[in-house]
């Protein structure tokens, strides 16, 4: 792993070495469509490059929310295309091998569309999931001048603080990295749990109706 990360930050060195400003924005644009290209190398090294004067701290955190906000959209759209429709009969066919039904479909949708706009924003500051969170905003069709409202907000101060932080940090501008992977591993964590807690729920509720055969319908 070690290993991997070395050489995935040699690559993006040479990428925003190589191109500048545009190679900020494709990289941060890539780190949005496949996660495991994180953005705490990136812009931090974007960052230490405006320290040393190579670039402008403005046209550096302007190119990372640019691929950032771009990567969102092709996301966006891949939930859009997706749909409600098809979502909900692969739930309605095969979500019973995932515990889930119909009504937990609606229930997830309801809501996302009550708190969509906090979900969006606050998930841009959230590893992991900063990418993964459009996909539902455009399963859910959230009106596309909001969606990128509070993309370009959320990821603004993202690329920002990481940004500044390598600007602050210099040479050392990899530590970081190790401050973030600590952040990541509370998210997991975090989000383990939860995912835990659901299947136990879940399991007792499955044993539940299946020790009563005289009852009949869905798993509410």
């Amino acid at each position: 792993m070690a290993y991997w990360l070395d050489q995935l930050r040699l690559w993006i060195e040479h990428i925003i070495l190589l191109f500048g400003y545009s190679g900020i924005a494709c990289v941060m644009l890539l780190e949005n469509l496949f996660p495991p290209i994180p953005s705490e190398l990136i812009m931090p090294f974007a960052g230490f490059l405006a320290a040393r004067g190579q670039l402008s701290l403005f046209g550096v955190i302007v190119a990372g929310t640019s691929g950032s906000v771009v990567g969102a959209l092709v996301l966006y759209g891949i939930g859009a295309w997706v749909g409600e429709t098809r979502l909900r009969q692969f739930v309605r066919r095969y979500g019973r091998w995932f515990l889930l039904t119909e009504r937990d479909f609606d229930r997830a949708s309801q809501t996302f569309h009550q708190y969509g706009e906090v979900t969006v924003f606050f998930g841009r500051l959230v590893p992991l999931i900063r990418s993964l969170v459009s996909i539902p905003a455009g399963i859910n069709r959230m009106p596309l001048p909001r969606f990128l409202l509070l993309t370009m907000i959320g990821s603004t101060l993202w690329t920002s603080a990481l940004a500044l932080a390598g600007m602050v940090l210099g040479a050392n501008w990899e530590q970081v990295m190790a401050f973030i992977e600590s952040y990541q591993q509370v998210v997991v964590i975090m989000l383990v749990l939860a995912g835990g807690i659901f299947l136990i729920l879940r399991i007792r509720r499955w044993r539940e109706f299946v020790s009563q055969p005289s009852l009949s319908g869905d798993i509410d």
